[in-house]
């Protein structure tokens, strides 16, 4: 297969050695073994290292812990922690529970990122009594399907790190590293997947086994090849698919190294970050309050929500918003809103029904009627309007008031909220444990247009 010259020698860096090959597989091995020594249950590595398809210095390492299909799901996560928790002892390993779907062990051992997950060993994909069932399966297929390709994955995993479009977690929406193996198998090789994908539309359809039994509407659909009931690239957001497509196209004008191997712009300094704030003319707030002790998965989508209610609130309030992002760090969270105003006046617009709907326009009348107004209800083609004052002027003492709770927050944010947050407005926003998030938000732009103006500049 002809490359460009750049690739060669990406993969000569992004290649695992054979040692770290060797030592993760032997690891992996042995961790099967002292499973099934146990006579509880099989195991298997899946995920990239099972595949072969794991960037060098990723050190993640996945070990399915196979049960019979005739445990409850109560004695899966029981008997299931149990031994996983005896396996990592056994190794010497520091551990943790987590928890995704059901409880799972995360273990170090000799530097390794070890994931010691209990599923049920269904006879199929279509048989799953949990999410994490089918992913056995995955690497199977992957197995049977990656011969010629191991090294097309390894620089379209590179890419779509470099880029900021790879992983399917709640934050990033973007590519997951099965989906790299299906895209790459289904176009065959990392080239002929960048010519399909400059042409993508929404609503892309990728069908590799011909399944064809259920729609998706998703931006890209890509329909499990071993479970037609599944998107895998049902995380990928709208954006990030046509960043991809942006940098796809962006690789094939001009192929460079710096499309792997970009780094990451750093943080801005407080006083650069007050700067271009106040370039900007705008008005910053940000909300911040203790994080939910709950995964990423569960805590992200909730915190989207949340700012999307406030948003609301806000715009209806008078304070129309540029922007809005969410950040979930260790220890606190972040809402951070860009207004275009900090202030409105004192009185409003209200507008009320038409009064050709008559029961509704006698209900409107004689409530304004008896409230005090500075004008109104008038009637303004064809509409009640009446002038009432506002209950906030300022958009700092929105955010600070009660008012908050009574949007439609995610359940854990809330929570979260009623314990108390904290609100900052311009250059005070900034915070150290925030900000690359900070400095990213206000130094937005999408991977190409960075790539370009990195060119320009060394130019």
């Amino acid at each position: 297969m002809t490359r460009f010259p750049c690739e060669e020698e990406v993969l000569r860096r992004i290649r695992p050695t054979p040692e770290e090959r060797t030592y993760i597989r032997t690891m992996g091995e042995r961790l099967i073994e002292a499973v099934e020594r146990s006579g509880k249950a099989k195991a298997m590595m899946v995920g990239s290292v099972a595949r072969d398809t794991f960037v060098r210095g990723d050190r993640d390492l996945d070990i399915f812990i196979l049960f019979d299909t005739s445990l409850s799901r109560q004695e899966l996560q029981e008997e299931g922690l149990s031994l996983a928790r005896r396996i990592a002892d056994e190794f010497g390993a520091t551990w943790r529970e987590k928890y995704a779907e059901h409880p799972y062990v995360n273990a170090t051992i000799d530097s390794l990122d070890i994931d010691l997950v209990p599923c049920y060993a269904v006879a199929s994909a279509t048989e799953i009594k949990s999410a994490v069932d089918r992913t056995p399966f995955h690497t199977r297929y992957v197995l049977a399907h990656i011969d010629g390709y191991v090294d097309d994955v390894l620089l379209l995993k590179q890419f779509a790190k470099s880029g900021g479009v790879y992983g399917s977690d709640h934050m990033t929406c973007g590519f997951s590293g099965y989906l790299c193996e299906v895209l790459t198998i289904y176009y065959g090789g990392f080239h002929p997947l960048l010519e399909a994908a400059a042409r993508w539309k929404p609503g892309e359809v990728i069908d590799i086994e011909g399944h064809g039994t259920k729609e998706f509407d998703d931006p890209l659909v890509v329909i499990d090849p071993v479970d037609p009931e599944r998107n895998v690239a049902a995380a990928l957001s709208l954006s990030r698919m046509f960043e991809f497509v942006e940098l796809a196209r962006g690789y094939l004008e001009e192929p460079s190294e710096v499309f792997f191997c970009r780094p990451p712009a750093p943080a801005l300094t407080p006083e650069v970050f007050s700067r271009l704030l106040s370039a900007r003319g705008t008005y910053l707030y940000s909300i911040t309050f203790k994080t939910p002790d709950l995964t990423p998965d569960t805590v992200v989508p909730q915190l989207r929500k949340s700012a999307e209610s406030i948003r609301d609130l806000l715009e209806r309030s008078g304070f129309p918003v540029n922007r809005s992002d969410v950040f979930m760090g260790e220890k606190r969270c972040m809402l951070l809103f860009e207004l275009m105003a900090e202030t409105v006046p004192v009185m409003r617009r209200h507008i009320g029904p038409p009064l050709w709907s008559s029961e509704n326009s006698r209900k409107f009348l004689e409530k304004y009627v008896r409230k005090e107004v500075f004008a109104g209800p008038y009637i303004e083609e064809g509409r009640y309007v009446v002038e009432v004052a506002r209950r906030f002027t300022r958009a700092v003492d929105l955010l600070r008031s009660n008012t908050l709770l009574d949007t439609a927050l995610g359940k854990h944010v809330r929570r979260s909220m009623e314990e108390g947050w904290n609100v900052r407005s311009g250059a005070e926003c900034w915070d150290e444990e925030f900000a690359v998030f900070l400095s990213r938000f206000l130094d937005r732009a999408s991977p190409l247009a960075r790539i370009k103006r990195m060119a320009g500049r060394s130019s």
